[in-house]
């Protein structure tokens, strides 16, 4: 049922009903006495409610590509181009930690990690990074398991693009569509070629203009990979990471990959 937001209910303000700031801002809980672990404590929060506003973007974008409404689905990527830059920001105030500042506060983290966010998960998962072993750590959490071995299963938002591409004739390999939904993607020249026949046609065209929307959300993903890296380098240099992670070590694996890679090579052929 809605809250009541008349004159003279008993809530506090319309506003506090509708936003909950007094729980945002009581979920602030150091566990130092330095005062730089309330920064990246709020810091790490935001990028969660980032992590949030995207993900419900690209799930509105596959949603609305399996309905061939691709204006409903170009809203949303763009939308999710400018959350992607405000997250990509969120990096500024952890970015010229010291390692001295940083491990201030880093014992307080204990097993606590990045690694283990499960909103992000489903971020990765949506964009064909998938992997049964990055459930593991939810194990514990049984609703943000499910949430995660359903997104496993289900077509991420590039799958939901390259069967459109099918149902508009283009020729993209059977194999692609029809491979296990629960494995990482893997690159393919078939789709390459996809892409480069459709960059090679008129430039005002609805797909060019996806492919060119999708090519701005992989640069930003990208970017934040990237700034997480060297955040990470700055902050601890290449120890091993908070958790148990593989810290920076793993990170530039990950700053090497390209998300929608077909996107990029397709270039080379046009």
């Amino acid at each position: 049922m809605a809250p009541d937001l008349s004159i003279g209910s008993t809530t506090t303000t319309p506003y506090e009903d509708y936003v909950q700031a007094s729980v945002l801002t009581h979920l602030q809980h150091p566990l130092s006495d330095d005062p730089g672990e309330m920064v990246f404590l709020v810091t790490t929060q935001v990028m969660e409610l980032w992590f949030t506003v995207i993900v419900h973007e690209w799930c509105t974008a596959a949603e609305a590509l399996r309905r061939d409404d691709l204006t409903v689905a170009m809203d949303a990527l763009r939308r999710s181009t400018y959350e992607l830059e405000a997250l990509n920001a969120a990096w500024k105030p952890l970015a010229r930690l010291t390692p001295e500042q940083f491990n201030a506060y880093r014992s307080a983290l204990g097993e606590g990690s990045g690694f283990q966010s499960a909103m992000y998960r489903r971020l990765e998962f949506l964009l064909g990074e998938k992997s049964a072993a990055m459930l593991v750590p939810h194990r514990g959490a049984p609703r943000e398991y499910a949430e995660l071995e359903k997104a496993l299963q289900e077509p991420s938002l590039w799958d939901e693009v390259l069967r459109l591409l099918a149902r508009r004739g283009h020729a993209v390999p059977e194999a692609v569509l029809r491979r296990d939904l629960g494995l990482r993607y893997e690159s393919d020249p078939g789709v390459e070629a996809v892409w480069a026949e459709i960059y090679a046609g008129p430039q005002e065209s609805e797909l060019v203009l996806l492919g060119e929307a999708l090519t701005d959300v992989g640069e930003l993903v990208w970017r934040w990979r990237n700034d997480h890296l060297v955040a990470t380098r700055r902050a601890m240099g290449s120890k091993m990471g908070t958790g148990g992670s593989a810290g920076v070590a793993w990170l530039e694996k990950r700053a090497r990959k390209n998300v929608f890679p077909e996107l990029w090579t397709a270039r080379s052929h046009v």
